[in-house]
């Protein structure tokens, strides 16, 4: 009976004790069965390879010998006589991803009934090779049995949000194989990007893979259907299904931009260049939807083999459809109740076009609301809750909630991901479905949402988080402290492996880097700190606004700014770039530094209320820690200028962010004082919006006297809106009043 290698590392096994010391055998994911023998084989220019002759084999051959000649250096002879590593296919070998390896000093053996299997065989003996370059081409004796516990182990990718070129992707296949990811799941579309030709619709790249950023500059990308059948292809030779999402109904403003027609409301739209959920959908009361979107689906279909289409379907807000007069038309001829109702029927008037193509329509857990047929899989992300729902309607199931790869390295760890049990509820009262609907549970996958992605950060955060979920889904069901342990040490020899891959990996338990300005004691200049997440890692700035490259000044943990501008940072570790540049705007501030104090605290979720005398401003983007944020409360702020000092100007920052509930204040009022008692109201306003615009913008409000004012206190009361029109979801409560730099001049 085989032994496993987790319990041989453990100390279980005596006599293997000295072998799992060696750290020769450090596979990722661990196979189920390991038991280690005694000497080695020896690869070298007579080695060849004996496989079947048909054209997937001549493949996997192909690609071992040229991951022996790339790590190793040898180039295996291609004589048909020359033996030494055998590739056969057994049908007795139980399993379509099953393989058995046999590493003896005669030589190596890799069976399997099927390629798949003889592929994963291989992807294994390569992590027997040696990792130094030039190194004799010893490979362990051992006799492995292995099968993946799950049959879907997935790795999404959001492309709308920020492109990714196709050379990125490619790079990503070669390191999913090697951990025996299996499917590649390709978010080809976007309210911000549409990224997929469609020869139908030629707008949906020429428009709709571009939007205009803040600065002026113009931003996006596509795929041409050439690049996708090379990426797709690429994948399949790596064992790699690519299932393809176009999002539909909802998620679709890049769409209707290129073709308005497609909206219920007709109107022009812009590409967005924020994030969040925004009302513009595809009008399901529209015939010529459908139309557009089976065109589409047409297309998709003939570039993809895969059995599934992902279509989205999540966070689709009704607000056009219940104004839209054909979507209630169409609502009240098929007997629907609401709104809900007309998304189940459009989903399934898509999985029935889907079915009629012969594929499975694969679906965001959203598209159980108003009834979803048993025959969708129903990818979850929204917890264990929708999972119930979803295994007792009899759908099989996706788990992605608790593997969202945006999330912060110190908020989603590896060891919090190798920990994760996909087979059961987190609380008793949803562990009896769990366990009762077990063969409906397919896998996991592991999304990478690029709202905060980018192709020089992803990698930061894919790896080495995805070598646990590799590993968790390949083994199944060893989540406990000595099966982590074990898989740390294993870990540990990746990186070596990753380093000579070039890939920008990341922390296992902590960000990067962290980012942040203070004032200096002498409130007249600034200091950069950086934490580090890697003591190796080297942050290289500019102080004129360009971007900062390998060869610019850099620090370690911090450096000291007199002068105000723009700033930008970019960190970088063995020769790795790992991020766009960080950009902060310095302002000179008679208020820089001075106390600051609140009747009402912001809240604890954003950046403390001293950001509003920090001398660095804000971007549009609310998370970048430049913003306090008063939660259904309103801002009430006094600075202490300290002495008494001639006012020439007062300005002040607030966010509009309709979709995220993030509203302009209906009143801004400035009042000075001497004293702090006595006070002189110098300005008031009233802001107004249009909240019906999904557009994302800061507002600034500034003051200029006549006349110089002269004083020590300025105090800042602005009133959180509380008049919202009567669409407003939730009307005028959970509203949030964002605020930065108080400037005084």
């Amino acid at each position: 009976m085989l032994k496993s290698l987790r319990a041989c590392c453990l100390g279980a096994s005596v006599l293997m004790t000295s072998f799992c010391a060696s750290a020769e055998i450090s596979i990722i994911p661990e196979p189920q069965h390991i038991e280690a023998g005694q000497g080695s084989y020896r690869l070298d220019a007579n080695t060849g390879i004996d496989a079947p002759s048909d054209a997937r084999a001549h493949e996997i051959v192909s690609f071992l010998r040229d991951a022996v000649r790339v790590q190793t250096g040898i180039r295996l002879s291609e004589s048909k006589h020359a033996h030494g590593i055998v590739l056969a296919i057994d049908p007795t070998v139980k399993g379509d991803e099953a393989y058995l390896l046999s590493v003896t000093s005669r030589g190596v053996i890799i069976q399997a009934s099927t390629d798949k299997g003889l592929f994963w065989g291989v992807q294994t003996l390569r992590q027997l090779l040696p990792l130094q370059h030039g190194a004799p081409g010893t490979i362990p004796a051992v006799q492995i049995e292995d099968a993946p516990a799950f049959t879907y182990r997935g790795f999404m990718l959001d492309v709308g949000r920020h492109f990714y070129p196709v050379s990125f992707i490619k790079k990503q296949l070669d390191l999913l194989s090697y951990y025996k990811i299996n499917t590649f799941h390709w978010h080809l579309t976007e309210d911000q990007g549409w990224r997929l030709q469609i020869n139908h619709y030629p707008k949906l790249t020429d428009v709709g893979a571009w939007r205009t950023e803040d600065d002026g500059s113009r931003y996006g990308g596509f795929y041409t259907q050439a690049d996708i059948r090379d990426v797709v292809n690429y994948a399949r030779q790596r064992n790699i299904t690519v299932i393809p999402e176009i999002e539909m109904p909802g998620h679709s403003v890049a769409a209707l931009v290129s073709y308005p027609e497609l909206s219920c409301t007709k109107q022009s739209l812009t590409v967005p260049t924020t994030w969040g959920v925004f009302k513009d959908i595809d009008c399901v009361g529209d015939k010529s939807t459908f139309t557009f979107l089976q065109n589409v689906l047409d297309e998709v279909i003939t570039l993809f083999p895969s059995p599934y289409v992902h279509i989205g379907g999540d966070e689709t807000p009704k607000d056009r459809w219940k104004d839209c007069a054909s979507c209630q038309a169409l609502m009240h001829e098929q007997g629907l109740k609401d709104e809900e109702g007309l998304q189940s029927y459009f989903i399934r008037h898509i999985q029935s076009y889907l079915a009629g193509k012969g594929k499975t329509l694969i679906g965001w857990d959203e598209i159980l609301e108003g009834g979803a047929d048993k025959n969708a899989i129903i990818e979850i992300w929204r917890g264990d809750d929708e999972a119930r729902k979803a295994l007792e309607n009899g759908n099989r199931v996706i788990i992605a909630g608790p593997f969202y790869l945006d999330a912060p390295l110190d908020k989603l760890t590896v060891q919090n991901i190798y920990r994760t049990d996909i087979t059961h509820s987190s609380t008793p009262a949803d562990d009896a479905a769990f366990v009762a609907h077990r063969a409906q549970i397919l896998g996991a996958e592991a999304p990478l949402w690029s709202e905060r992605a980018n192709p020089f950060n992803a990698e930061s955060k894919i790896y080495p988080r995805m070598q646990a979920f590799a590993e968790n889904l390949w083994r199944g069901g060893m989540h406990d402290d000595a099966a982590y342990a074990d898989f740390k040490q294993r870990l540990q020899a990746q990186y070596p492996w990753l380093d000579a891959q070039q890939v920008a990996y990341g922390p296992e338990e902590q960000p990067v880097v962290d980012y942040s300005v203070i004032v200096n004691a002498h409130h007249d200049g600034w200091q950069l700190q950086a934490k580090r997440g890697f003591a190796d890692l080297h942050n290289h700035y500019t102080t004129d606004g360009t971007e900062p490259t390998a060869e610019s000044p850099s620090f370690d943990d911090a450096v000291g700014l007199k002068q105000a501008g723009t700033v930008k940072v970019v960190p970088f570790r063995k020769g790795l770039r790992y991020d766009n540049a960080t950009s902060m705007t310095l302002v000179d501030n008679l208020a820089l530094g001075h106390p600051i104090t609140f009747a009402q605290p912001p809240s604890s979720s954003y950046a403390p209320g001293d950001v509003l005398v920090d001398g660095v401003t804000g971007s549009v983007d609310f998370h970048d820690n430049r913003w306090a944020a008063w939660h259904d409360s309103n801002l009430d702020a006094t600075i202490d200028l300290q002495q008494d000092i001639p006012v020439h100007a007062i300005s002040i920052g607030f966010l509009l962010a309709p979709e995220s509930r993030v509203l302009l204040p209906k009143q801004v009022v400035l009042s000075v004082s001497s004293d702090g008692k006595h006070w002189t109201q110098i300005y008031k306003d009233a802001l107004t919006a249009d909240l019906s615009s999904s557009v994302q913008r800061v507002e600034r409000i500034r003051f200029s006297p006549t006349k110089p004012v002269v004083a020590r206190y300025v105090r800042i009361t602005a009133d959180k809106s509380d008049s919202v029109p009567a669409t407003f979801p939730r009307g005028a409560t959970d509203i949030w009043l964002f605020a930065d730099e108080v400037l005084i001049q």
